[in-house]
């Protein structure tokens, strides 16, 4: 059977499950996934009922009016003031992403994803990058690439290979598209991003541990809308066996395969465990 399967999939290149757009600017930025993040990015999203999916009504700017759903927030347009919201539920321990829904046309300036504390504040005068603008945030400004903490701007993200800072600092900002996922390691304390499928590595490191972290966003544009989903999760454990080998399945496949599972010689069974997470 191995044999077999080995032939069938021979000459396949291998690829995430979907593949970056060869047009995007973040293509020649990824940087190689772990196996545990792997899964997590190739596996099917948790229900949409998930507490984690839903913004906190309480750990909100009043300038925020969230959805009854609970997914989305609308700012409203107001004048000087940086608003902010929270997830309603943070994570202590394990590796978590959360997938952020926000049209570039709607963003303004200090557009900022990122995770908070719940001590951060979540509103302040004047036109900041509230995430990322005290002790207790962390945050990507979409708009100019930016990375955010304790008020100080630490530099473009991704980081261009071979490019030095002054340089990478004049040069245009990479344009963020729509969907933006956070990877949120709690267990080492580090946060980073994939964009375009595309995992641009570690933006922020040291992040406190066994402190509840929160999904957070903040805007200054009137008609800002954001949607929240979590998608997946999983403990410092070692990945299964049998999910690994399902993983290096369906990466071998490639996205014009991933409906064939059918084919592969492979008991019905096994068939089945493979097709529902691709």
């Amino acid at each position: 059977m191995g044999l077999s399967l080995s032939g069938w999939l021979g000459g396949i290149p291998a690829k995430m499950k979907k593949d970056a757009p060869s047009s995007s600017s973040f293509l020649p930025l990824s940087i190689p996934t772990s196996s545990r993040l792997s899964l997590l990015l190739n596996s099917s999203p948790v229900d949409p009922g998930d507490p984690r999916c839903r913004w906190s009504p309480t750990h909100c700017s009043p300038h925020f009016l969230l959805s009854q759903c609970g997914e989305e927030v609308t700012r409203a347009p107001t004048q000087q003031i940086s608003d902010g919201a929270r997830g309603e539920k943070g994570e202590r321990g394990g590796m978590h992403v959360w997938e952020v829904l926000w049209c570039p046309t709607h963003r303004g300036s200090h557009a900022v994803i990122g995770v908070s504390t719940e001590h951060c504040p979540l509103q302040t005068s004047g036109y900041t990058a509230l995430m990322g603008g005290d002790s207790q945030s962390w945050g990507w400004e979409l708009t100019n690439n930016q990375l955010w903490h304790a008020g100080q701007a630490l530099g473009r993200y991704p980081g261009e290979r071979g490019v030095q800072a002054e340089e990478q600092s004049v040069s245009p900002p990479h344009p963020v598209p729509e969907r933006v996922l956070l990877v949120l390691d709690a267990d080492t304390g580090t946060l980073g991003y994939v964009v375009d499928d595309c995992f641009l590595g570690m933006a922020f490191k040291d992040l406190p541990q066994g402190v509840e972290l929160f999904p957070a966003i903040s805007s200054v544009r009137g008609g800002a809308f954001i949607r929240l989903r979590y998608l997946n999760g999983a403990t410092c454990e070692p990945p299964a066996l049998m999910a690994l080998c399902g993983l290096s399945i369906h990466v071998s496949m490639g996205k014009e395969r991933e409906t064939q599972t059918d084919r592969l010689p492979l008991p019905p069974p096994l068939q089945r465990y493979i097709l529902p997470s691709m």
